[in-house]
């Protein structure tokens, strides 16, 4: 490869490159090398993660999606808002859309900047857990939103050392060996709700995460009946939209999740940004 064109796009402060590969021009053997490569920030694009689109039989493209340290990503809910406002762009779909995750079909509406995606269905929904770590107990909730996350409720959000916690959490033995993702959120007076979030993958906390808002606003219908739909502002300052419905079970069914998902810019990649 000589060159490479991309996009870079920002879903609620995520922000990722996207790569049209139906054609195949991405020419390397080690994508996940490579993905490391161009999403390190100060040495090339930089990014919290590369998104390939690609052909598929079952739906109207797949994705293959790479975090900023080369490893797969089976779903990620803002690059999944973003995928489909860049496929809409590139004449791959229309609204509404469906395209192949990891995680399984995800299917999304554009309007304009604005992307609904409607997430994957949700598993493994667990209240009130206790967790050791250093020495002293931690309450927390667990979902599974095509990724795992763990959303733990604090009363100062600022205060929260998101990074130091997170990554304790996320390499718990408790959730071994994949790891999981970290959410704490926090309401304020007005009633409303924020959330910061560690992300697997990226190892660090990130402005913002779908999976995770996804995941709080689960958490927060189940354990305080909040109604449908449950917005949580991230720590870039966005605001995401959680919809859902549930059954008398308390099982949630058709979850979506709603944000911007904006073009930043368009550019082509010279050898230098994989090849250092």
């Amino acid at each position: 490869m000589k060159e490479l064109p991309f996009v870079k796009m920002s879903g609620a402060g995520n922000d990722f490159i996207l790569i049209d590969n139906r054609s195949c021009v991405l020419e390397v053997e080690d994508l996940s090398g490579f993905a490391a490569r161009v999403c390190a920030r100060r040495m090339s694009v930089g990014a919290d993660g590369l998104i390939l689109l690609e052909k598929s039989r079952r739906a109207d493209f797949r994705w293959r999606f790479f975090n900023s340290d080369g490893s797969r990503g089976e779903m990620c809910g803002n690059g999944a808002r973003c995928a489909a406002r860049f496929a809409l762009l590139q004449g791959l779909a229309g609204s509404p859309m469906a395209f192949e995750t990891d995680a399984g079909i995800v299917r999304a509406e554009v309007d304009n900047d604005r992307v609904k995606i409607q997430m994957t269905p949700p598993s493994g929904v667990e209240l009130g857990r206790c967790l050791k770590l250093s020495g002293t107990g931690l309450d927390f909730s667990f979902v599974n939103t095509g990724v795992p996350h763990v959303v733990v409720e604090v009363e100062d959000l600022a205060a929260v050392d998101v990074s130091g916690i997170g990554r304790k959490i996320r390499n718990h033995e408790v959730f071994q060996p994949a790891g999981t993702n970290v959410n704490f959120i926090a309401c304020d007076r007005k009633g409303r709700w924020s959330i910061r979030t560690y992300e697997r993958g990226v190892e660090d906390e990130t402005l913002a995460c779908g999976t995770g808002c996804t995941a709080a606003a689960l958490v927060l219908a189940a354990s305080r009946h909040l109604p449908s739909p449950v917005s949580l502002t991230t720590a870039g300052g966005a605001v995401l939209k959680v919809h859902f419905t549930t059954r008398q079970s308390g099982r949630f069914e058709r979850v979506f999740l709603e944000g911007d998902a904006r073009i930043v810019y368009h550019g082509t990649m010279q050898p230098d940004a994989w090849q250092y």
